[in-house]
């Protein structure tokens, strides 16, 4: 590995052994993986791994492993993460009023979202490096996929979770998968702020996103996505931000790939925030210097952070990629939800604010209609099922699939299925 990548700090010009203990330059500022020559990778060796089922590297991280961590297979723990599919749906192409929109649905991924991409390359890193735990604060999905992964490969693992703001179906998993888990009083941040001093005392290896192996496993979402357009960059990508770990990702990914000579031009990023988490747009809004905290709420229970620690990340990618940050209201939210999940797609809030998102700088004139975009879906349909029957059932909306309460009697229940065949 020494000779393949080395950690550099984003702001000066500071390097690192890629087995460095800290995630932080002396500066203050993260650190990213850098490679040291250009990865020797082909089209060609992507496509036949695909279909080796007898190889870790059929994963949909570990077939691009020279493009972000290049271990040998005795040395990758993997659940054969990626090959998420990519959709078109007649009905988001008008509701979003986009015609060539496609949705890479990062939900179906084994432990259900996009963090099992990040969570096989920084949990076979902690293997390599020696580590015995590791730990993560999480509002449900890093959670979920650190527990996973760290039964997989017998690591201990300590999830640091806040304190009633997490939906039941990610905090079932971590229970289910082994974790030891600790609600603690406060938000994500709050969290964030406790795991971190815990690893730094105990030598528990940190597995947030913070983290730049993490960073590493999830640009291959762009790197998959690229394999399934036959490397044809769409006009925009766009996504949930929350604590931004994602945008830096795809970014990192495609400013590497131009670098490489494996793509011709660099797509437009837009990052989608809910107004209660908005941290980031109102940077980018304001033009600030730096991001202002603050206490979020919302029932993208995913994207609920107020103090993203990735926020510098991404905001490169945004600059550098001509792209765009907007926020969306609850209502937004739970609206491009109900059509996402009657496409036939389904996905929980955070998810979905991508496609709200998408409607609404469509009808700003920022995305044109006849542009390509790539929509992606974070975590599945039943990450959240709470909200899932809350929405059609205490929500005041046209879009609501509330159940009709009949009694036993067939006559009555033709009645009413009369007037739905109309």
């Amino acid at each position: 590995m020494s000779k393949k990548i080395r950690l550099d700090c984003i702001s000066c010009d500071k390097t690192y052994s890629y087995d460095y203990k800290s995630f932080f330059c002396d500066c203050g500022d993260l650190l990213k993986v850098s490679f040291l020559k250009k990865p020797n990778l082909s089209k060609e060796q992507i496509n036949a791994r695909s279909t080796n089922f007898s190889s870790k590297c059929q994963s949909g991280v570990w077939r691009f492993k020279e493009w972000h961590l290049d271990l040998d297979e005795s040395s990758i723990c993997t659940r054969l993460e990626g090959n998420t599919n990519l959709y078109q749906s007649d009905l988001l192409s008008k509701y979003t009023r986009v015609a060539n929109l496609r949705i890479k649905h990062e939900g179906e991924n084994p432990s259900g979202s996009f963090k099992d991409r990040g969570m096989t390359t920084a949990i076979s890193m902690a293997k390599l490096l020696g580590y015995k735990a590791v730990a993560c604060a999480s509002t449900g999905n890093t959670s979920a996929s650190m527990a996973s992964y760290a039964a997989s490969c017998g690591l201990k693992a300590f999830v640091f979770i806040p304190d009633g703001k997490i939906s039941f179906g990610k905090l079932s998993q971590s229970l289910a998968y082994g974790a030891h888990t600790l609600q603690i009083q406060g938000n994500f941040d709050d969290a964030l702020t406790l795991v971190q001093d815990l690893c730094q005392k105990k030598g528990i290896y940190l597995l947030n996103s913070l983290n730049p192996y993490r960073i590493e496993g999830q640009k291959t979402i762009f790197f998959e996505l690229m394999q399934q357009l036959n490397f044809e960059v769409p006009d925009w990508i766009i996504l949930p931000g929350g604590n931004l770990g994602n945008v830096s990702a795809l970014g990192k990914a495609a400013f590497e790939l131009k670098e490489w000579g494996i793509i011709d031009k660099i797509p437009r990023f837009a990052v989608v925030q809910a107004k209660g988490a908005n941290p980031f747009y109102l940077l980018m809004s304001t033009e600030s210097d730096s991001l202002t905290p603050m206490i979020p709420e919302t029932m993208a229970s995913a994207i609920r952070i107020g103090n993203p620690v990735s926020w510098k990340k991404a905001q490169k990618v945004i600059l550098n990629s001509n792209g765009y940050v907007t926020q969306v209201t609850e209502q937004e939210i739970m609206d491009a939800k109900t059509m996402v999940d009657r496409s036939g797609i389904g996905a929980e809030p955070a998810s979905c604010c991508s496609i709200a998102g998408l409607k609404k700088l469509q009808s700003q004139g920022i995305i044109k209609t006849n542009e390509s975009v790539v929509a992606i879906l974070t975590g599945h349909v039943l990450k959240d099922p709470d909200n899932n029957v809350k929405i059609h059932t205490d929500v005041n909306s046209d879009l609501c699939n509330n159940a009709v309460k009949l009694s036993n009697d067939m006559g009555e229940i033709e009645g009413v299925i009369d007037g739905l065949l109309g």
